[in-house]
């Protein structure tokens, strides 16, 4: 009966000090932005998208989840691919986080994504802010961005994709802009 208290005692100390640390929004660190990448609809539940910047993957997710991405603030490609590829050309300032919406569409083979960065004002600005206070984002271990960069490059994937984007998708509708006017106040975020 000790050994039983003591684990609910243990149970109840991780349940309530876990969320705290790993769930909500979490301002980065002095020189970085960061971007949370959130998906709120169950709709395609079982589709992962990757999310590159630049010539970098940084993690894959599915479903109804997030994933936050911490960078150096300035200049970046983040993108997302499947079926198709969606870009963010982006100026980030430092200190300051932002969200994209992860859409998915219906694709001929796959799903389709498409990324919409959110302000305050935006009619799903409240879903996605209630699903990152809610629930711990999707993290992509460094063993598997490690070995998906590796096949990638083999591949030459991501040199293909960057030189369609510098030729064809730079200025094209699949490119949107996510800059300081995107990013969110503090006091709006809890």
């Amino acid at each position: 009966m000790k050994h039983f208290k003591l684990l609910l005692l243990v149970i109840a100390f991780l349940g309530i000090k876990l969320p705290s640390f790993s769930q909500g929004f979490t301002p980065p660190a002095d020189s970085n932005a960061v971007v949370y990448f959130v998906r709120v609809s169950n709709f395609g539940g079982a589709i992962s998208f990757e999310y590159f910047d630049n010539e970098k993957f940084v993690g894959i997710f599915k479903g109804k989840n997030y994933m936050r991405y911490e960078c150096p603030a300035g200049k970046h490609l983040l993108w997302a691919s499947s079926e198709n590829k969606e870009f963010l050309d982006c100026d980030l300032k430092a200190g300051e986080i932002y969200l994209v919406l992860v859409n998915i569409e219906m694709g001929m083979w796959k799903a389709r994504v498409e990324l919409e960065p959110l302000t305050v004002d935006n009619k799903d600005f409240e879903r996605a802010k209630a699903l990152v206070l809610k629930q711990a984002p999707i993290e992509t271990s460094e063993d598997k961005i490690k070995s998906t960069q590796e096949k990638l490059t083999e591949r030459g994937f991501v040199e293909n994709i960057m030189k369609l984007y510098e030729e064809k998708w730079k200025h094209d509708e699949c490119t949107k802009k996510l800059n300081s006017e995107y990013a969110i106040p503090r006091e709006k975020l809890n």
